[in-house]
């Protein structure tokens, strides 16, 4: 049987203040507030709280036959704690219903899977774990990797922290000939399996749904479905994956993306077509090939690779500058420090620097008038972030040094509390015996007032 399966990502970043180079070493404060909590509250209630309303009632509807996954990115989640809990409660909501898989990434919404000499990315993304069986009590499987990068070396990385599945783009120059529309496998770890983007059908959804002068408009729930039922037989997965602000932001609820959305069940139903997340995918279907992805690629832009973050000098430079401090960050215990270095990675700010698109006008996602002012915006906030780091490890000590004292100062903390356990249970265990023997005191002397109070009232009858 056919299946569609709906992935949509949700990442907002926490957007930065305009700080000028005078701000720093002074003001140690980094974010827009205003701007962030007016995003959060906008989209939610425009976009996160009527979607979420809209799939609970069509998983009702369908008695759970509808099956949606989400990647919320950590400091999205932590924007809507701050913002919008509403937005969480809504999500807690769809988790019990059992039809939502939510899946794994990395905190930050980051590069860093992009670094190979540290394991920025692993914490990262067991971090991003964490917070999301914290959160909706549930453990991911599945992971998916910042604007859906992926390479060889990313899907090994991802196998070996015990993930079974992973979703990717489905890039023309990688594919060639071949279809997105089956499950694949990495092929540097044949065990990690792949669902790739039917980017056709997404973006027909995502951008094109409300366009007029598209020759194929407009777009509805029964065509859609005509399309799909219209591929081979054997193609037999439809990825459908899209940012999730595609329903009342990108697409606004007067283009009818929500009565689109609510009618795709039916219409599905009658195509003969199911829906599923993509582990359910993964436990049912066998790959039919490997994916060989050399070098990196993403969902982003034509090129479908990492150039609209890293692709000129400016988005370099700061990146290398940002990952330069990492392994002192990764020492430091302090909590504004380490929620900073989070906020910092989130590759927004590196998108914000592109001059891909620019021609005189400002990037449509970004805050910034010009690529050159998200840089110097940025590059000011860097610098007061690693003079704080400097600080605390000045340079004239060597980093592996640090790290060898850390760890020796972690192994010290782990015996002591070692220690205070074993402390505190031989206290339990000389409380427990205390008590015993005080009980058969007790109960011996008892027994030998029983005893006494028998031959006395023995004596009294003789």
């Amino acid at each position: 049987m056919r299946s569609i399966c709906f992935y949509f990502q949700i990442h907002q970043p926490f957007r930065l203040k305009r700080y000028k180079f005078f701000d720093i070493g002074y003001d140690h404060y980094y974010y827009d507030d205003y701007t962030n909590e007016e995003t959060v509250r906008r989209l939610a209630e425009r976009c996160y709280l009527p979607a979420n309303q809209t799939i609970l009632q069509m998983i009702k509807e369908t008695e759970g036959k509808f099956k949606v996954a989400f990647s919320i990115s950590g400091v999205a989640l932590e924007q809507f704690e701050l913002y919008a809990p509403e937005v969480i409660d809504s999500f807690k909501e769809l988790a019990q219903t059992g039809c939502v898989e939510f899946l794994a990434e990395t905190f930050a919404h980051s590069l860093a899977s992009l670094e190979e000499e540290n394991d920025e990315f692993e914490v990262q993304v067991k971090q991003h774990a964490s917070k999301i069986q914290s959160l909706f009590g549930y453990k991911p499987t599945t992971f998916r990797n910042t604007e859906l990068l992926y390479s060889d070396e990313i899907g090994r990385r991802v196998a070996n922290m015990g993930f079974k599945g992973m979703i990717t783009e489905g890039a023309k120059h990688v594919l060639g000939w071949k279809s997105p529309n089956y499950v694949y496998c990495c092929a540097s770890n044949p065990r990690l399996k792949l669902l790739l983007k039917n980017s056709k059908l997404s973006d027909d959804i995502t951008f094109r749904f409300s366009d007029w002068s598209w020759d194929q408009f407009p777009l509805t729930a029964d065509k859609l479905m005509d399309w799909i039922s219209a591929c081979p037989k054997d193609e037999d997965v439809i990825n459908l994956f899209m940012g999730y602000e595609t329903f009342g932001e990108i697409q606004c609820k007067e283009t009818g993306i929500f009565e689109f959305l609510k009618a795709l069940p039916r219409m599905a139903e009658k195509a003969g077509i199911n829906f599923e997340t993509p582990s359910n995918l993964f436990s049912k279907k066998k790959p039919i090939d490997q994916i060989h992805v050399p070098y990196t690629i993403s969902w982003a832009d034509e090129e479908r690779n990492t150039s609209a973050w890293l692709g000129n000098e400016l988005q370099r430079s700061a990146y290398d500058k940002l990952y330069s401090i990492r392994d002192k960050v990764r020492l430091c215990s302090e909590r504004k420090i380490l929620q900073d270095w989070n906020y910092l990675q989130s590759c927004d700010h590196f998108y914000y620097m592109s001059t891909k698109h620019f021609s005189g006008g400002s990037n449509h996602f970004s805050p910034y008038e010009t690529p050159f002012e998200a840089f110097t915006n940025y590059m000011n906030v860097l610098s007061d972030f690693m003079i704080r780091v400097r600080e605390k490890f000045p340079e004239g000590v060597d980093v592996e040094e640090l790290n060898s004292l850390m760890k020796t100062i972690d192994a010290q903390g782990k015996i002591i509390a070692q220690l205070e356990e074993e402390k505190s249970k031989g206290f339990a265990a000389e409380s427990k015996a205390c008590k015993a023997a005080s009980k058969s005191t007790t109960a011996v002397a008892k027994k030998t007032t029983t005893k006494k109070s028998t031959s006395t009232k023995t004596a009294k009858k003789a």
